[in-house]
């Protein structure tokens, strides 16, 4: 198989670029060329899509599989598949949950409305990028085009932080704020599924629109957490605290606790989509404590989360240490 991946050496590009390698599959990635590097054997193509002639490196050659992870201005992404019908049979386009409209309900499947998003459009915030790429790559490529709305990702390579902030605070050890309850489902998927499962749709020659995440439930905050102590091997105590105080003190879920969405709240659907459809095309997810133990090792080896290849940084995740033990002190008082 002949693979193109736009991108490349970001977190689910690198990602995606390694398991072609691992297949033994022909792989070339085309970028900027300005971050990361690409395993040996992995051909390098240079241009900048939003630049005037920037495709010109993708003039000549043909491949049977393109993954494109972009998620800046739908204009790019319906230019890049122009310039690729008729070289590329196949045509991946890594979206988001992030594109249904609001509100969204639980379980909510690929048929629901998304928001709404031009495939021409200059730019847009993260939603509405994401959805006028799948347009734009839909009119070019049709049943030819697979759209994976992938939810949370994880695992090695993870250049947002949220499981690397909480592996980095577990590790520093003492009482940890762990916001409840213990039991509350989390749905992600491990990067390298992700990126395996693509490469299968697009060696089965298949299309279609997936919500590319694991089951609802498929760990738990407990579960999470007690494997980022597992991992790190820390002298840490987790100090499971009800949602209700942590809300009250202004913790925004998601941001300042990363990957912690509690049940009633608005965005609690992120952590329970429907998945029969990715599932059915053969989409499996392997236990967190692997995603765990692994993204630990990366981080470990690479010293810090690496800054996010060729696109803006987002704002930094994780709970100031002193709002954590003000937290602490508030919850300490209130059972006494």
């Amino acid at each position: 198989m002949r693979l193109l991946v736009l991108g490349g050496t970001g977190f689910v590009g690198g990602a995606t670029v390694a398991e072609g390698v691992r297949r033994g599959w022909s792989v070339t990635v085309f970028n900027r060329g300005l971050h990361g590097a690409t395993p040996e054997g992995v051909r390098r193509l240079r241009g900048d899509r939003t630049a005037p002639d920037g495709l010109t490196a993708l003039a000549d050659g043909e491949w049977d599989l393109v993954v494109d992870t972009w998620d800046g201005a739908p204009r790019a992404a319906r230019d890049a598949a122009r310039a690729l019908d008729g070289r590329v049979d196949r045509y991946v386009y890594v979206s988001s949950g992030s594109v249904y409209a609001a509100p969204a309900a639980p379980g909510v499947g690929e048929e629901a409305p998304v928001v709404d998003a031009e495939p021409d459009a200059d730019d847009g915030d993260y939603a509405a990028n994401k959805a006028g790429g799948e347009r734009a790559v839909r009119e070019v490529f049709g049943e030819r085009a697979v759209i994976a709305r992938a939810g949370l990702i994880l695992g090695p390579g993870e250049d947002i932080g949220r499981l690397p902030w909480w592996l980095a605070r577990i590790a520093r050890g003492g009482d940890v704020l762990a916001p409840g309850p213990v039991d509350l489902p989390v749905q992600y998927v491990d990067v390298r599924d992700l990126a395996g499962w693509m490469l299968d749709r697009g060696a089965a020659r298949t299309g279609g629109t997936f919500n590319v995440v694991s089951r609802p439930g498929h760990t738990t905050m407990g579960e999470l957490l007690d494997a980022c102590v597992a991992a790190t091997g820390a002298d840490a105590r987790l100090r499971w605290t009800d949602p209700a105080p942590i809300l009250a003190a202004g913790v925004v879920p998601w941001n300042d606790l990363p990957i912690w969405i509690p049940a009633g709240h608005e965005y609690r659907w992120l952590q329970e989509r429907g998945v029969e459809r990715a599932y059915a095309a053969g989409l499996t997810c392997r236990p967190v404590a692997e995603t765990v133990a692994d993204t630990w090792a990366w981080l470990r080896a690479v010293g810090t989360v690496p800054p996010r290849a060729g696109r803006p940084q987002r704002a930094p995740v994780g709970l100031d240490p002193d709002r954590e033990a003000a937290l602490l002190a508030a919850t300490d008082a209130a059972r006494a």
